[in-house]
Order: C-alpha cells, then sequence, then structure tokens
C-alpha cells in the first residue's frame, strides 16, 4: 500500500526494530540492518523528522520488556515521540493481546500514529490493511507459539540425552570446552564437598548455612555475579533451603537432573516447580564430586529429620525417636528443672494435641536420660557383638568390594550410554532411508553393523551384575560400623544413623531399640 503523509513536520518519529534468534533463521532480510535502511529510507522520503532510532537485538516479540522498547515508551509519555514506523507489525511484537493494547488504546490514546510498512498499516488514515490488523497480530502470535513449541521439543530432546542445556551449571560446575556440557570447577567444589563433610558430622542445614554464613562464604549466586544490587537483610546470606537442596541434588554424584522448574507458557516467565516424578535425570553423564556412598549417608541423614516438626531444638535422637503406644514420633519442649536449669523433655505429641480426648499417656522423660539409655544400650550390644581387632581385615575386604561394585556400576553407566547413542544412530539411520538419502544397500550394511555392535553392548551390560547384599555382607557391613562407634564415635549422629532404624518408648519408660542390621536385633 502507498502511504502518504500530509503534513510530515507536525511528527517526531521512532524508527523501531527487533530481531529475535529465531528471525534470523529467515536471512539477511529480517536483519537489523535491512530493517534501518528500509524505514531511514521511508523516512527521509517523506521528509520526516526522526527523532531517535530504538533497536532491540535478540529479543523475542512476546515480551514487550525489550530495553529499547521501553525507552520508546518513556519518550513517548514525555511527548518527545508521536509516531512509531516498524517494517511490519511483528516487528512491534508477537503477543497479539499485547500488539493489540497498543495499537488500539496506547498509541490512540497519546495520539501517536503507528506505520508498519509491508504490512500497509497507518493508524492516521482509514483503511482496510487497519481492520485485518488484528488477524495479522492473530497469525504472528501463532507462528511465536509454534516457534516456541519447536524449541521446547528441542530442548526436551538435548535433556533426554543427558546434555546440559541451562544458563549457569550447578554451584560447583562449570561449562566445559565441549557444548552442552559440565566440568568441576575447582575452585567451588571445595565449599561443596564441605557442606556435605559438615552434614556427614550430623549438622543440620540451619547449622551449616549459620556457618557459612560467619565465615562470609560466598553463596552460589554471589559466586556466580547473580547479586549485584540486590539489598535486603538476606542479600548474599546462605539458607537452610539452599543447603537442604544442594545436598539431595543428584547432579553431585555425576547424574544430569533437569525440568526441575519450567515456564507457565511462551508468553511468561514466570516459572513453576515441578514435582520430582516430572525430572529428567541421566546417569553418568559428567564427572562427579561426590562419591555415592556419602552422598547416600547424607540423604539418610536428611530422611532422619523429616518426621520432627519442631526445628528449634538439636539432639542426638532427632527424627529417630518414636511412642510405642500410638506409633507416632515425639516431640522435644524445653522446661525448667527443679534446679531452675532448662531441660529438654519428651513427650507424646498425640498426648500433647489430644489430651482432653485421653488419646494416649504424656510420657514425659529427659531427653538426656533416654539419650544416655540408647548409648549405653548401643555399646553394650556392639562390644558383646565384636572386638576391635578382629574387624581389620573385614574392613578392608569389605573396602575393596565396594570399589570393585563402584566400577562395575561405572561400567554399567558408560554401557548404556554407548547403547543409547546407537540406538539414536539406528534411528537416524531409518529416517535417512525412508527419505531417499541413504541407499537400500548401504542402509542394510550400516543398519546390520550397528545393530550387532549394540547386541554386544547389551549383552555385555546384562553381565555385569549388581552386588547382592547377601547377609553374610551385611554382617560385615554391620561390623564395620560397630568398629567404628566402638572406637568413639558414638555420639557421631551418621553413625548412630546407620545403626539404629527408630527408638520406641513405652508408656512405663521402657527403651526399645530397632537396630538396621537383624544381627544386632537378637542382643537388643
Amino acid at each position: 500500500m502507498y502511504l502518504e503523509i500530509s503534513n510530515p513536520m507536525d511528527y517526531h518519529v521512532g524508527l523501531y526494530i527487533r530481531l529475535s534468534r529465531e528471525d534470523e533463521s529467515e536471512g539477511q532480510s529480517e536483519s537489523v540492518t535491512n530493517q534501518l535502511s528500509l524505514l531511514t529510507a521511508f523516512a527521509k522520503e517523506h521528509k520526516l523528522c526522526v527523532f531517535d532510532t530504538y533497536i532491540d537485538d535478540g529479543w523475542s516479540g512476546t515480551n514487550f520488556d525489550r530495553p529499547a522498547f521501553q525507552r520508546m515508551i518513556a519518550d513517548i509519555e514525555a511527548k518527545k515521540v508521536n509516531m512509531v514506523i516498524t517494517k511490519d507489525l511483528s516487528r512491534l511484537g508477537r503477543d497479539y493481546i499485547m500488539t493489540g493494547h497498543y495499537m488500539e488504546r496506547y498509541f490512540p490514546e497519546n495520539r501517536v500514529r503507528y506505520i508498519s510498512l509491508l504490512d500497509g498499516i497507518d493508524t492516521g488514515i482509514e483503511s482496510t490493511a487497519n481492520d485485518i490488523t488484528p488477524f495479522r497480530a492473530i497469525m504472528n502470535d501463532m507462528y511465536a507459539k509454534d516457534i516456541s513449541k519447536k524449541i521446547k521439543s528441542v530442548k526436551h530432546d538435548k535433556q533426554r540425552k543427558g546434555l546440559f542445556i541451562g544458563g549457569k551449571p550447578l554451584y560447583g560446575y562449570k561449562m566445559a570446552e565441549e557444548k552442552n556440557k559440565i566440568v568441576i570447577d575447582e575452585e567451588a567444589a571445595p565449599v561443596v564437598r564441605r557442606i556435605f563433610g559438615m552434614a556427614l558430622e550430623g549438622l543440620s542445614c540451619r547449622q551449616i548455612a549459620a556457618r557459612l554464613n560467619v565465615e562470609k562464604v560466598p553463596t552460589p549466586a554471589t559466586y556466580a555475579g547473580l547479586n549485584q544490587g540486590r539489598t535486603g537483610p538476606y542479600a548474599g546470606m546462605w539458607s537452610s533451603e539452599r543447603i537442604s537442596d544442594m545436598l539431595q541434588n543428584e547432579t553431585y554424584i555425576g547424574n544430569m537432573v533437569q525440568g526441575r522448574s519450567k515456564k507457565i507458557n511462551y508468553k511468561s516467565k514466570k516459572c513453576v516447580r515441578q514435582p520430582r516424578k516430572n525430572w529428567i535425570v541421566v546417569e553418568g553423564t559428567h564427572e562427579p564430586l561426590i562419591d555415592r556412598e556419602p552422598f547416600d549417608k547424607v540423604q539418610q541423614l536428611l530422611g532422619s529429620r523429616k518426621t520432627t516438626r519442631s526445628r528449634t531444638y538439636d539432639f542426638l535422637l532427632k527424627g529417630l525417636i518414636y511412642c510405642h503406644e500410638c506409633g507416632y514420633p515425639l516431640a522435644v519442649i524445653n522446661r525448667p528443672n527443679a534446679r531452675g536449669e532448662d531441660c529438654l523433655y519428651f513427650v507424646c505429641r498425640t498426648y500433647q494435641r489430644f489430651t482432653k480426648a485421653g488419646v494416649c499417656t504424656c510420657h514425659s522423660i529427659k531427653e538426656q536420660t533416654v539419650t544416655q539409655a540408647v548409648i549405653k544400650k548401643v555399646r553394650e550390644v556392639c562390644e558383646n557383638y565384636v572386638r576391635t581387632e578382629e574387624l581389620l581385615p573385614t574392613a578392608e575386604k569389605a573396602v575393596e568390594e565396594a570399589n570393585q561394585a563402584n566400577r562395575q556400576e561405572q561400567e554399567a553407566a558408560a554401557l548404556k550410554v554407548k547403547i543409547k547413542s546407537l540406538t539414536v544412530h539406528l534411528d537416524r539411520m531409518y529416517m535417512d532411508r525412508l527419505s531417499g538419502i541413504l541407499e537400500e544397500q548401504d542402509f542394510e550394511r550400516i543398519y546390520q553393523r550397528a545393530k550387532q555392535e549394540r547386541a554386544a553392548l547389551e549383552q555385555k551390560l546384562s553381565g555385569l551384575e549388581a552386588p547382592t547384599y547377601e547377609p553374610e555382607k551385611q554382617k560385615k557391613l554391620a561390623r564395620e560400623l560397630v568398629n567404628r562407634f566402638v572406637d568413639g564415635a558414638w555420639s557421631n549422629r551418621e553413625v548412630l544413623v546407620s545403626l539404629i532404624e527408630r527408638v520406641e518408648l513405652t508408656e512405663d519408660k521402657h527403651i526399645i531399640i530397632h537396630f538396621r542390621f537383624r544381627q544386632l536385633e537378637a542382643f537388643s
């Protein structure tokens, strides 16, 4: 459509240019240079006074928080611009709701004339091109939605292959030279290992966070340079939630964990957390920062605290002590004793909640009394069970078996990656054959060879049997843990959680200990 401007001296023009990464695939016609040349030529031809040129390079049309676009809006508010010109309507935006808002409301209310050159749109005159503008906006929106689906599909495919597609790797890792791969960040790795070490010592997530804050250790966000300009009392501080999330992240044992959150849709920036069952986890994709055994031990320690509702007090049996009558975890309260000293007492939580209903009984007893009795009983069981000098050969053999099992797991993980790669290769060859890219003779030869190679790898994988934990092996493992206990680690929460599954307190103040190993149950 031929556009005519009868009074060019009345306008102060803003030339708006936008180019997204998706638009770059359309070729040179969508480039910033081409758009600028087209808009400048139009302004010169019609003797228009250009106030400024606004360029958003690399910004999606579904996002209206673009820096240059917002700068143009600010100039419109300041009455510096009263005409906006773009190459086509999609340059203004691809969200038909927001595009319609600016076209139908914002520009008219601020007396701004909008011109889209290739679409023939000019809000300063009456034309049929203006009437079909809403339909053009919807088509642009549908294009953006289609592009979003294609990009999401590609990203999900990369995630399923174990390729890293995030912006910043998990704290303790950094981007490798190879695309979509991560490697250990030797500068941050010691902090991660120390956090796991403190967790193994029995420190809670809150205690670990407090210690790191006292030592002024930079948080992951601060280390990555993401906290700049942020204010508030908690800015740059470690939190128990952050520590807990790190301690449970399988990325640290070499598994790629992605898909923990996702955007609501292609128009919104807001992300929502996904349930664990929807996460995409691919094993053995990179070098582990933490070994599997201490990682599993930390999960046991964290799990032992989940059933404890109060986080106010820390004590050795936290998460392990239960009421024998009702089966619920015992609560802990702080009350002064006869001498006026603060003491922790165990009480039945069911009794606390339903006292008037007469459900269960109080079970009130000093926390130290129960803890000392449990430690005494466990020491007695351990000393009767085995002597320290007898355990050294067993411990050495257990370590050797653990190392052998670890090597088998690593080899199995490598075989699974190779098998998956061959499967993808076979699928690609089949598609090439269907599309005519690969000849029938070549396809048959390559396909059979790859299929035989995959079958050989699958047979080798089936031969790698996971280590079976027989009763005798469990007995040896129990002895190794008992050895550590007898040597002075009896007050170590890690060892206590490893030995004891739960402790029950009866109404008559009797203590029942349930060990994790059947061999020890005989002595309880």
